[in-house]
């Protein structure tokens, strides 16, 4: 399905992350990957997720220095010189705001959230522009929170919205040229980034309950979406946002034995 195709995946944590989950799919059907890392820990885990990869090309870059996105674009165009999708899995906040609140959170938290989390994906997209084929695919990731209030969510829901608007205006620049550009909006996923948010676990569980499936999403049911949407089979689609959740997002109450019904004091 990807046999012939090579690309850059941006934001592998560890085995949970969403971002494994995609990559793993490109490299089982064929596709040729690298990977963008921050920092040695990050490289370890990486390592041991590619131990059987030897050869596997893995760049080291803070996505919040535009210099080092472009050292890495350099370094891929003399590895690969084209490219035929990209994966941004990249999102931060600082995670003393990602709890009650979302007005006290002060400007530097704000912009930051935004940079790393959103005018990231502008960046790379424009240092790896100049040798993409047409044909290419960029897939973000985003969340629910992006358009509706998750408790402590918070300003990563403002970022991601941002990050979603800036995956239809690079879709209207760079239709043109045959590049595409699309985000996943997956359930909660108990990943490392994701356990930086107040009362996580509960987040799961009040998912688990309400959507339709009945069940938690996984990287793997990421990482299928991400597939087709890499892919030639989804050419047609772009700028779209693709919800991952188990019917999650269409659900305005659901199951009624979801909630503690019994807990109203106003009743």
């Amino acid at each position: 399905m990807m046999k012939g195709k090579k690309g850059i995946v941006f934001g592998v944590a560890n085995q949970r992350s969403i971002a494994w989950g995609i990559a793993s799919k490109l490299m089982e059907n064929g596709a040729e990957v690298a990977f963008s890392y921050m920092g040695e820990r990050l490289k370890g885990n990486l390592e041991k997720l590619l131990a059987d990869k030897p050869n596997a090309k893995m760049y080291d870059c803070d996505c919040s220095d535009e210099s080092q996105i472009q050292r890495v674009a350099d370094q891929y165009k003399a590895d690969f010189g084209t490219c035929d999708f990209v994966v941004h899995a990249i999102a931060f906040a600082d995670k003393s705001y990602l709890e009650g609140d979302f007005l006290p959170t002060p400007k530097d938290v704000f912009l930051q959230a935004m940079d790393v989390s959103a005018y990231s994906l502008v960046s790379i997209t424009r240092s790896f522009r100049p040798f993409m084929n047409r044909g290419c695919s960029i897939l973000a990731l985003t969340y629910l929170g992006s358009e509706r209030v998750v408790q402590n969510y918070n300003v990563m829901g403002v970022a991601k919205a941002a990050l979603e608007a800036c995956v239809r205006y690079l879709a209207s620049d760079l239709g043109p040229h045959g590049i595409r550009v699309n985000a996943i909006s997956a359930g909660p996923v108990n990943t490392l980034a994701a356990r930086g948010i107040s009362d996580f676990t509960h987040l799961l569980k009040i998912h688990r309950r309400v959507a339709p499936l009945r069940e938690n999403t996984t990287p793997e049911h990421a990482g299928g979406a991400g597939l087709f949407l890499l892919s030639d089979l989804s050419f047609g689609m772009t700028g779209e946002i693709m919800y991952v959740d188990g019917g999650y997002n269409v659900t305005a109450v659901g199951n009624l034995d979801a909630y503690n019904l019994s807990a109203d004091s106003k009743d």
